[in-house]
């Protein structure tokens, strides 16, 4: 039997449910279970919290997982990506303090300084 880890809830959720629907898999997951198994295919899917995931593949608990590669330069550097899915993108911000705004102005932070 393949166990599988997705996220328990948001986009990611989602787009790898749909997927596994694509794949022809069909689940039974309750609200809040941990994990469902397929009707129609040795496979368990683990539904984790997304910071829980890369310990559960270190661990054994599952064999793979759908799992966004910003959380594999966070928590998973030791673990191989397979396959890049091409779904759910993250959106970056810049995030600065509203006084270091106002002495330095947002243009000068994005654009390189240049030199003469």
């Amino acid at each position: 039997m393949i166990r599988i880890a997705i996220q328990k809830s948001g986009r990611l959720n989602i787009d790898s449910m749909a997927l596994l629907k694509s794949c022809g898999i069909s689940i039974d997951n309750g609200k809040d279970q941990l994990k469902a198994a397929a009707r129609n295919f040795p496979m368990e899917v683990f539904f984790l919290r997304n910071g829980d995931i890369p310990q559960y593949l270190r661990d054994g608990v599952v064999d793979l997982a759908i799992v966004g590669s910003n959380l594999l330069v966070e928590k998973g550097n030791d673990l191989e990506i397979i396959e890049p899915l091409g779904f759910s993108k993250c959106k970056v911000s810049i995030a600065i303090h509203l006084l270091v705004f106002k002495i330095w102005p947002i243009k000068r932070l994005l654009h390189p300084i240049q030199t003469r």
